[in-house]
């Protein structure tokens, strides 16, 4: 009547033959593809697998309505200023109406200069803010991590920081042998304190207690620099990579100011000479959604550094 315990032992054995042989490897390269960090790639294809669900699509699609939506707001009241010829406090008897706006752009964008104005002005951006990227990431890691270069580098940054870009004009145009090198100074200028600024306060900020694991685990100060400091500082650096794009386009119109043929800074610069009060709205509104749309690039170009962020969540 009394049933016998089992075998434990037995039990085991027969677990273990009746596995199959490839199974300890299979469990080993499990281990060995957790450990294994994920790729850029792998990480833009999980961005967008989550974002293909049903909750995401949702959330994405109320979130841009409500955007949306409050642009047409902010379209309406315009339209409104200015068909009652607005004035009190502000005055909108002289500024033009959306559709007289819409109706200038449309014209401008079936022609080719536009399109020369607008490449001019990219190519601009490009050099400027890849420069500052450069030497802004360079020295904010510098700066963060040296107390003798903090001494020395942030009184220059502290000085020159609060310099507007149409104050360098004059000074650009001795400085530099061309209009276009003036122009790239201005814009790289632009981008250059934001960059430094947030990346420095990453690497100032980065926690004691991963500095002194590191030390533990026998980690030397190049190592320490390169896995530690620079990976806590990321999320700095990219708020001030994203900060730096939207200020060289805010100091490209006041560097094409100096330039007598293109650029969508001088597009806007030339029709304030001219009277033409649709195209300098045309050409602030090209500045805006060019800045908006290279910010987002930005974004989306460091956002896989950052995964790790999402992962520890």
């Amino acid at each position: 009547m009394n049933a016998s315990p089992p075998d434990t032992q037995a039990t085991a054995g027969a677990v273990a033959t009746a596995a199959p042989d490839g199974a300890p490897e299979a469990m080993d390269a499990a281990e060995g593809e957790a450990d294994r960090p994920v790729t850029p790639r792998e990480a833009v294809s999980v961005l967008i697998a989550a974002a293909l669900k049903p909750k995401a699509v949702k959330a994405f699609a109320k979130s841009w309505s409500i955007r949306l939506t409050a642009l047409a707001v902010g379209v309406l009241i315009w339209q409104w200023a200015t068909a009652i010829n607005f004035n009190y406090f502000i005055n909108f008897e002289n500024i033009p109406s959306p559709v007289k706006v819409w109706t200038a752009f449309v014209a401008h964008v079936q022609s080719t200069e536009f399109y020369i104005h607008i490449a001019v002005s990219m190519q601009r951006i490009f050099i400027g803010y890849m420069s500052a990227v450069g030497l802004g990431i360079l020295l904010g890691l510098v700066i963060g991590r040296s107390r003798l270069a903090r001494d020395v580098i942030s009184p220059y940054i502290e000085i020159l920081r609060p310099i507007p870009a149409v104050a360098w004009i004059p000074l650009a145009i001795l400085m530099w042998p061309t209009e276009e090198s003036s122009i790239i100074y201005i814009t790289f200028l632009g981008a250059l304190f934001p960059i430094i600024l947030n990346t420095a306060h990453g690497a100032e900020l980065t926690p004691d207690v991963l500095i002194r694991a590191a030390k533990s685990l026998g980690a030397n100060r190049r190592e320490i620099f390169w896995h530690v400091v620079i990976p806590a500082a990321l999320p700095s650096i990219t708020a001030g990579l994203a900060i730096g794009m939207g200020v060289s386009w805010f100091s490209l119109l006041a560097g094409e100011i100096i330039s007598g043929q293109y650029g969508i800074g001088y597009f806007t610069w030339n029709a304030y000479s001219l009277i033409n009060y649709p195209d300098i709205v045309v050409g602030m509104l090209m500045i805006g959604g060019l800045g908006t749309l290279s910010t987002y690039a930005v974004r989306l170009a460091t956002r896989p550094l950052l995964s790790w962020q999402r992962r520890s969540r």
